[in-house]
């Protein structure tokens, strides 16, 4: 099931997305727009789509602006090396524990908005990721059960400004200029997504593949990401971890390959969606 959320005639919505139209989730008790983060908490799910989704409402496709799944997530958490190709591409050393940090909600687009290349550097780069929400609060949840946390994954840009990534050890400064990211363009439940190590994640910069992995070629699984980040901080729902990025990105790259204005870059996860953006002069 493919859920989105959107703006129409003014006003926020989510959905289920079936065929070229769009059916709205409802408040239970007021009959209002729910945002897809506030459905999940109220315990949206598969087997109870019926009990917040109005069929008489339904709209069509066109006459909506698609906006990120989760509009503002409380927390976004990335793992950084997590592939072991593009660990390798790095020289970084191996760890035994993922490297983590964040990005804010700013920092993201949907899927069709531009991406912004910030006037303050030339080093704007991709990395394509598979991307999990969380159905439920999670915290100190062994990796055996972890999966039955997840609401469902979408595709995600974690693009960088390099040379701001680097200033210091700390990276929190190239991953955060505003509207550099992408997210989405859906929110697709595990049971048609299918296993977290059979997605297939290809990102392509101006039709060209620059990035090609499956999920299971992660250091650190999807389990395990959330069996350590539920040890430090309480996960809740609706909060977002994009999973890490395969090798090829531009950086490394001889020569480098970096993202420039009127390029547009696309993050493909068949059964998930296709994040495609546009790159603008920010």
């Amino acid at each position: 099931m493919k859920f989105v959320s959107f703006r129409f005639q003014g006003r926020s919505h989510s959905g289920v997305l079936e065929s070229d139209r769009l059916v709205p989730l409802l408040d239970l008790k007021s009959g209002e727009p729910m945002s897809l983060q506030d459905a999940i908490e109220g315990g949206l799910s598969v087997a109870n789509i019926a009990d917040f989704a109005d069929e008489r409402r339904s709209m069509p496709l066109n006459e909506i602006d698609i906006l990120p799944p989760i509009v503002q997530p409380r927390k976004i958490l990335c793992v950084g090396t997590n592939y072991e190709s593009h660990r390798a591409e790095t020289s970084r050393e191996k760890t035994t524990k993922p490297p983590i940090f964040m990005r804010t909600a700013e920092s993201l687009v949907a899927d069709g908005a531009p991406l912004l290349c910030p006037h303050e550097s030339v080093m704007f780069d991709f990395e394509g990721e598979i991307a999990i929400v969380m159905r439920r609060s999670a915290r100190r949840v062994p990796k055996e059960g972890a999966l039955d946390c997840v609401f469902g994954y979408s595709c995600f840009n974690d693009a960088s400004v390099r040379d701001w990534q680097r200033h210091t050890h700390q990276w929190t400064p190239g991953k955060n200029f505003d509207a550099t990211g992408g997210f989405g363009p859906y929110l697709v439940t595990q049971d048609e997504a299918g296993p977290p190590e059979d997605l297939h994640l290809t990102t392509r910069l101006n039709g060209q593949i620059v990035q090609n992995a499956f999920g299971g070629e992660m250091i650190f699984s999807i389990a395990e990401i959330i069996e350590y980040v539920s040890t430090f901080t309480t996960l809740r729902a609706g909060d977002v971890i994009a999973t890490g990025t395969p090798c090829g990105v531009g950086a490394l790259r001889d020569p480098p390959l970096f993202m420039k204005p009127g390029d547009r870059v696309e993050v493909e996860i068949p059964r998930v969606g296709l994040l495609s953006n546009s790159i603008m002069a920010g």
